[in-house]
C-alpha cells in the first residue's frame, strides 16, 4: 500500500481528467499559474518600485509665549 508506481499515478490522472475535464483542469493551472506570478511580482516589487521619499524637514516649534501676550494686554 505504501509503494506507488506509474500505473497508479495514470490511472488517477485518468480519474481526475475524466471527474474535472481537461478544459476546467487548463483553467485551474493558468488561474493558479496567474496567482503565483502576481504574488511574486507583488513580493519584488514591493522593494524596487517604492520610491524612495526624501527625508522631511524638521518640523520647527510653534510655541507661544504665554507671559508676553498677557504683558500686552495690560
Amino acid at each position: 500500500m505504501g509503494s506507488t508506481s506509474w500505473i497508479h499515478w495514470v490511472i488517477l490522472l485518468v480519474v481526475v481528467i475524466l471527474i474535472f475535464g481537461t478544459k476546467k483542469l487548463g483553467n485551474m493551472g493558468g488561474d493558479i499559474g496567474k496567482a503565483v506570478k502576481g504574488f511574486k511580482d507583488g513580493v519584488k516589487g514591493s522593494d524596487e518600485d517604492k520610491p524612495v521619499a526624501p527625508p522631511a524637514p524638521p518640523a520647527t516649534p510653534s510655541t507661544i509665549d504665554v507671559d508676553v501676550k498677557e504683558k500686552n494686554k495690560l
